[in-house]
């Protein structure tokens, strides 16, 4: 079932108990706050407390929260818009990047060769490689590369670019794919984020999403 659009009221809610707007929240602060937030708002917690109107009051908070953070756990995930109060219908959302900086850190001498598709051990400044399976989506190589020794550690800095026709599940997947098991660091858009799908996929989501 499709969820219900998040309204003005519950955005104001997330500024609230989360201390930022939804759309400036990454998906490790959302995750840390709400993990805070449910030991902190637990209807346990008030047990000690002899009038039933305070817990009763403390259970609704608790389930007040638990509504917004499954609304915000499928907005995450894409599934949601951030929609005001008044949207009659939850259009899908859109992204699009042009030139999202991206930083891998790793050992494997072999791991830029196999995210540019190439067999010979040289890649220049410029170089792209199509994405497969997307309509637009591509990486430029950031900087000249030689053939390394094993065991030595390199970054490989990449830009990637994609229109609003491309699925960002599809490109992560990709990605992800290739540098699992196989990169020790990770920098999307400058910010330090796990060799993850899920952290990967909300990375590459935040600063792409287009604003109606």
């Amino acid at each position: 079932m499709t969820a219900q659009a998040i309204s003005l009221n519950e955005r104001e809610a997330i500024q609230k108990y989360f201390g930022k707007a939804l759309e400036e929240l990454t998906i490790q602060e959302f995750q840390r706050i709400r993990k805070e937030l449910r030991s902190k708002f637990h209807p346990d917690n008030f047990e000690k407390f002899e009038d039933d109107t305070v817990r009763e009051m403390a259970t609704e908070r608790f389930q007040h929260i638990e509504g917004l953070t499954e609304k915000m756990e499928a907005y995450f995930q894409g599934e949601l818009p951030a929609q005001g109060e008044g949207a009659p219908v939850a259009t899908p959302a859109s992204y699009a990047f042009e030139g999202m900086k991206i930083e891998i850190l790793t050992t494997d001498k072999d791991l830029k060769y196999d995210l540019f598709g190439s067999f010979y051990k040289w890649l220049r400044l410029g170089e792209q490689f199509k994405i497969p399976h997307t309509a637009n989506a591509y990486i430029i190589m950031d900087e000249d590369h030689r053939g390394v020794r094993i065991g030595y550690s390199e970054t490989i800095r990449m830009y990637l670019t994609f229109g609003v026709d491309d699925a960002i599940e599809d490109i992560v997947e990709w990605f992800f794919q290739r540098i699992h098991g196989r990169a020790m660091g990770l920098l999307i858009h400058g910010q330090k984020i796990e060799v993850d799908y899920n952290a990967i996929l909300g990375a590459v989501r935040k600063p792409s999403l287009l604003l109606a």
